[in-house]
């Protein structure tokens, strides 16, 4: 090799390894001026009501949908009389008044703007860490697991204080060890995430990325074998409830169904906000292929030939993500735009500018963006997967296969032509929101499985969406 070639394989080298290390300190200085909150006490209980600790390993809205869920439900559970303590790891949830709350604290290795970190060595407090972050290390994701080792700790002398533990979507060793000591358990199980597994095996493009998302997905070994072992596990539509009873092995006798909710004060239509004849949303939490973002981009690429369109994306696709690929080879870097951290009243009004909010997920288990566009008044397209059929109903969406680019873009043209029907589509999910999908409802359907599971009773039948 000529030595002016080496001596610029060294330079990379070297600029390399001054990045890295800018990055770790970077990385360091975060870690130092981070504080971990203060444990908040809960309101007490009314008369009859209950005293709920209420576990999520990374409860903050803006990063899925188990911090939305768990940030509406606790307040419900309160206004019902209830008295909730949330037990959550980092990224912190957000909590309304009367809510408790008691951080559980973990690495948060995936934190913005540094996921996948080093920590430095006195972040290292426990054992717990310690398998966080080699595991990590070796491909996995082991925060369930370690949280439920953590929240165990916290938990182990506080039994007099709680009637019941609702453990949302954990389902680590630790969780089960509850339910053995004599704590009544309720689970709540979104969807079984063998589906996210297979989709993205599906997409993974050799042998090396099918064993890194197997390695990732390790996790999911252990959360199989608690959840066929939990006494009552709640989910949140009927496909997920078939899902998990064949991919995952839990009995019928033992899941039910209650439906999530979305915020209809604040997801509403607006008075002062109009909307835009071509414009989509469309609301993702992740740059996953589960998402179906890709296809819904590919349907962008075929419409701006016949006609004018924007799109908006909330949520924050990775830089170098399959989703910031799509939009450069397609060429749609001027007809979309990206939004990330809005308040909810904000996003509602994004809805309002929408002609038509879009749902292109390959799977769902329930889809709380297709009721917060129902809310607002939207007219939706989305795809039939998983139960995204039977959130959406016959007359507030028009459905098309998963992954379908054409479907997509015939869907949309349709609707977008005809702003008659996209009305009165608007008008049927609103008042399908109102009678099936609030908070409220939410809450009653959980505080009945919290009196079945203490009284040995069997769970409430599953609540019909028809």
């Amino acid at each position: 090799m000529p030595r002016h070639e080496r001596s610029k394989g060294c330079n990379d080298v070297a600029l390399r390894s001054s990045d890295s290390a800018a990055r770790r300190r970077a990385s360091a200085e975060r870690t130092r001026a981070l504080a971990i909150p203060e444990r908040r006490a809960p309101a007490p209980p009314r008369e009859g009501g209950l005293r709920i600790a209420f576990l999520v390993y990374r409860g903050n809205p803006r990063v899925g949908g188990q911090g939305v869920y768990t940030r509406h439900l606790t307040r419900e559970l309160v206004a019902l009389g209830h008295s909730v303590e949330v037990f959550a790891g980092a990224p912190w949830p957000e909590l309304d008044e009367g809510v408790g709350f008691t951080p559980v604290p973990g690495l948060d290795l995936y934190r913005d703007p540094d996921p996948f970190r080093t920590p430095t060595l006195r972040e290292f407090r426990s054992m717990a860490d310690v398998l966080e972050f080699l595991t990590l290390r070796a491909g996995g994701f082991a925060e369930p697991w370690t949280f439920g080792m953590r929240v165990k700790k916290l938990l182990r002398a506080r039994r007099g204080d709680f009637d019941i533990i609702h453990d949302n979507q954990c389902l680590a060793t630790g969780i089960l060890d509850f339910s053995y000591e004599g704590w009544p358990v309720l689970e709540t199980l979104h969807h079984p995430i063998t589906v996210d597994r297979a989709i993205a095996l599906a997409h993974a493009g050799s042998w090396l990325k099918r064993y890194g998302v197997r390695r990732w997905y390790s996790f999911l070994r252990m959360q199989t074998r608690v959840v066929q072992q939990l006494p009552a596990v709640l989910t949140v539509s009927h496909n997920s409830r078939v899902d998990i009873h064949e991919q995952m092995g839990v009995a019928l006798e033992r899941l039910t169904v209650v439906p999530v909710g979305v915020d209809h004060d604040v997801f509403r239509p607006y008075d002062d906000v109009v909307a835009r004849p071509n414009r989509l949303m469309v609301t993702t939490s992740s740059d996953v292929a589960m998402k179906g973002l890709v296809p819904l981009l590919e349907a962008a690429a075929q419409l701006r030939r016949r006609r004018p369109i924007e799109l908006v994306i909330i949520g924050r696709p990775k830089p170098d993500g399959s989703v910031a690929r799509a939009i450069e080879r397609l060429g749609l870097a001027d007809v979309v735009t990206t939004i990330s951290g809005v308040s909810d009243e904000d996003m509602a009004r994004l809805y309002g500018e929408a002609a038509l909010a879009i749902v292109p997920s390959l799977y769902e288990g329930f889809s709380l963006p297709a009721i917060e566009a129902m809310a607002c008044g939207v007219a939706v397209v989305a795809t039939t997967g998983g139960a995204i059929p039977e959130v959406v109903g016959n007359e507030a969406a028009l459905l098309v296969a998963p992954g379908d680019a054409a479907a997509l873009a015939g869907a949309i043209g349709v609707l977008l032509d005809d702003p008659e029907r996209r009305r009165r589509m608007g008008a049927a999910g609103r008042a399908r929101v109102m009678e099936r999908f609030t908070w409220q409802v939410t809450a009653r359907g959980t505080a009945a499985c919290y009196l079945a599971v203490l009284s040995g009773a069997p769970l409430p039948d599953a609540v019909a969406f028809h």
